[in-house]
């Protein structure tokens, strides 16, 4: 796990750590020491910690004027023992929503299990961005992954549907990854377009 890096061919049109509306705005990172672990393996340093002891994330790329983020996870995300969503929700999400971000894209092939609780937080997440004509897709997640989402009823609140698990998205600028699912989306699309 120490060599899968977060994708870095959009840090030309975006970086979190230089983004003063970033949650992780003045980071600073290390090359060479690895000190973020999921359980016994250690992950590349870029990941961002954000109150998880098993999922890190890194925010590829945010668009304030059309109002997305792109996020990228790698780990286990553990809503039964640690509570993985409530981290994510309080301290990324929300700090995102301030920003009028209201249309989200998690990227999770990288995420190895999924282990489910209730999904009062992907409600309240839910909630606070469906005014604004907002979203959240969830794209590349593992098959087991998603069954153990939608046993925890995540669909009334996330897309996760079988369309958003094989896009090829790392070719694509992030502007037009983004439009093909908000057209998705809006528009009942169930196959991508480049």
């Amino acid at each position: 796990m120490q060599h899968i890096e977060p994708f870095y061919n959009w840090r030309k049109k975006y970086i979190a750590s230089e983004d003063s509306k970033s949650p992780f705005f003045g980071r600073t990172y290390s090359e060479f020491e690895y000190s973020n672990k999921v359980y016994n393996y250690y992950i590349h340093p870029q990941w961002d910690e954000f109150g998880s002891s098993t999922l890190y994330l890194k925010i590829l790329f945010t668009n304030y004027d059309e109002g997305f983020a792109i996020i990228e996870l790698i780990g286990e995300w553990n809503d039964a023992l640690h509570n993985d969503v409530m981290f994510l929700k309080r301290d990324v999400i929300d700090e995102l929503v301030k920003q009028d971000i209201h249309k989200f894209i998690l990227i999770g092939e990288n995420v190895l299990n999924y282990h489910g609780d209730d999904n009062c937080y992907y409600e309240e997440w839910w909630d606070d961005i469906k005014d604004e004509e907002g979203w959240i897709a969830f794209v590349n997640f593992r098959p087991h992954v998603i069954d153990e989402m939608v046993e925890t009823e995540l669909q009334y609140y996330v897309n996760l549907d079988d369309v958003f698990g094989e896009i090829n998205w790392r070719p694509q600028p992030p502007n037009k990854l983004f439009q093909a699912i908000d057209t998705m989306i809006n528009k009942g699309i169930k196959k991508l377009v480049y």
